[in-house]
């Protein structure tokens, strides 16, 4: 594994707390803030996950409606054609 360096500044008692605890789990204080960072990172991608799903779920529910208004619409326009050729032919001015 490639791996950079990263500084970060913490108060005696964070780094000490950090310390212990790698030392309880039998690791490096590298590989707890690597881990922690990871699910720190993850964590927030599972919570636009969460809110992307609700977008769906309302788009989804929203569709029907949209749909049926776009054919409303389309008889709408179509009833509103005929009447005017109707009117128009009738005036004469469409053959």
């Amino acid at each position: 594994m490639q791996t950079e360096r990263v500084t970060f500044l913490t108060t005696p008692d964070h780094k000490a707390a950090l310390d212990a605890y790698a030392a309880l789990h039998g690791h490096s204080v590298g590989h707890v803030l690597r881990e922690a960072s990871s699910r720190y990172i993850a964590e927030g991608t599972a919570d636009e996950e969460a809110e992307l799903a609700a977008l769906v779920a309302e788009v989804n529910k929203a569709i029907p409606k949209m749909n049926a208004a776009l054919d409303d619409m389309s008889r709408t326009l179509d009833e509103t054609h005929a009447e005017v050729d109707r009117t128009l032919r009738a005036a004469g001015i469409r053959p």
